[in-house]
């Protein structure tokens, strides 16, 4: 007969068995801090979810931290403090930020190397790459959501109007004819606007134009940059909007894109924004919608060029340990994967990250079937980029949008002439940049 001892002791030694194997057993999280919103919040959390259902040693747990500059901040922050997240998503204008940031950050070829993921940076389109790499063509984050700027317009505004809704304007002085045209015909408030106004008035309008934002190819050949945005055609672009401010042909919709529902409620017939936008319109608006590539100065020498990229990509942090980031390069392997890279871009208007994808895309026919959705990766990638238009990596790169920002302002509200305007957002933010220099300059 079993005594009462060894009983019991039978049991607890079984009871700590399960106890370890359930504890064994328990997945290696990863956080994941992001800045996505609507739509595309719900991509990001099917893409965690998604990936935690191919596998159980990892789980991926994806946070929403705030807008772009937000998240970056607190990611940094939390470095800092000893318990930053895995992965966060930096918006393209953080790059020079998080290489600035040493020891902050684990580059993605240097981790996919480390955690045995069969890596090749060739398999992934050079005009979303090459933003995020170093001269040496090492991948130094992970592309995500990458997007650019196009136009978006109401179609059904165009008819009413009296405008052919198959032919979007090409040029900005055609857009300011059919802003004043679509204001004629009841569209009171406003004929046209933007989103991220120094995105697409000037960073977006420099490449476009194959103009230099800055100096040493906007900053991607050293930190020792000068800022040149303020040449005759960015006067004459600024000035034209200044003019047409007044009675509202154009109308200003703020810093960042929370100005974007004036498109889909109708009330801004002709809207600049990112091509990421597509989501949100195709879930909003209530009207027939187009997409078309940016308007240009058709006297600008070598104009159209080629947009830049927009969106973020994922920066894995420093400081985890090997079989964290071995989870992590199992999670960007997965992101990769063509077919889920063909849905990302179908689901979201964000641009496919790797060559296959796009090519898949392009077969099955879905450009053809959805009119518009090849704009944004023919804009961008329609010519091979220039050093004006490779992409731009300039430090405090938040501090300098809120700068340039404030002069707009200031030439919207008709306070400033657009040539003062523009000379004062260059003389301060040259001061800005000697700051983040010094920083990183030692």
């Amino acid at each position: 007969m079993i005594s009462r001892r060894i009983l019991l002791s039978t049991v607890a030694g079984l009871l700590f068995a399960a106890g370890s194997a359930a504890q064994a057993q328990q997945p290696i999280e990863i956080q994941w801090w992001h800045a996505m919103t609507g739509a595309n919040n719900d991509v990001v959390v099917k893409l965690a979810e998604d990936f935690n259902k191919t596998q159980s040693q990892y789980k991926v747990v994806a946070t929403y931290k705030g807008s772009y500059p937000d998240t970056m901040n607190a990611g940094i922050a939390a470095f800092r403090a000893g318990n930053a997240p895995h992965i966060m998503q930096v918006f393209e204008v953080g790059t020079a930020t998080m290489m600035a940031a040493k020891g902050a950050v684990m580059p993605v070829y240097q981790m996919m190397k480390d955690a045995g993921e069969k890596f090749d940076p060739n398999a992934y389109l050079p005009t979303v790459t090459g933003y995020y790499s170093t001269t040496k063509g090492e991948m130094l984050s992970m592309p995500f959501n990458s997007s650019t700027a196009i136009m978006w317009y109401n179609k059904d505004a165009f008819k009413k109007a009296g405008l052919d809704p198959a032919k979007p304007p090409k040029t900005w002085p055609e857009v300011f004819d059919y802003a004043k045209k679509l204001k004629a015909s009841g569209y009171n408030a406003c004929g046209f606007s933007v989103a991220w106004t120094t995105w697409l008035l000037l960073e977006q309008f420099s490449a476009w134009h194959d103009l230099p934002l800055a100096s040493k190819a906007n900053g991607m050949d050293g930190f020792d940059t000068v800022l040149q945005f303020n040449s005759p055609l960015h006067v004459k672009l600024i000035n034209e909007l200044i003019q047409l401010q007044k009675d509202k042909t154009y109308d200003y919709s703020g810093r960042t894109n929370t100005g974007e529902g004036r498109y889909t409620s109708g009330e801004c017939p002709i809207f600049m924004t990112s091509s990421a936008f597509y989501g949100n319109v195709k879930a909003n608006a209530k009207f027939d919608f187009g997409m078309a590539p940016l308007p240009y100065f058709s006297d600008a020498k070598g104009a159209p060029q080629n947009s830049i990229i927009g969106g973020a990509s994922l920066w894995v942090m420093g400081g985890k340990k090997l079989e964290e980031y071995k989870g992590v390069a199992k999670f960007f392997t997965f992101l990769s994967d063509t077919d889920r890279q063909v849905w990302l871009h179908k689901e979201s208007g964000y641009l496919p990250i790797t060559k296959a994808a796009y090519e898949k895309t392009k077969a099955s026919g879905f450009y053809e079937q959805n009119p518009g959705r090849e704009v944004p990766l023919i804009q961008m990638a329609g010519k091979a980029p220039t050093e004006n238009s490779r992409g731009l990596r300039l430090g405090n790169m938040v501090q300098l949008r809120d700068i340039w920002s404030e002069e707009l302002e200031s030439a919207f509200a008709g306070k400033k002439s657009a040539k003062e305007a523009l000379d004062t957002a260059v003389e301060r933010g040259n001061a800005t940049l000697r700051q983040f220099e010094r920083t990183v300059v030692r």
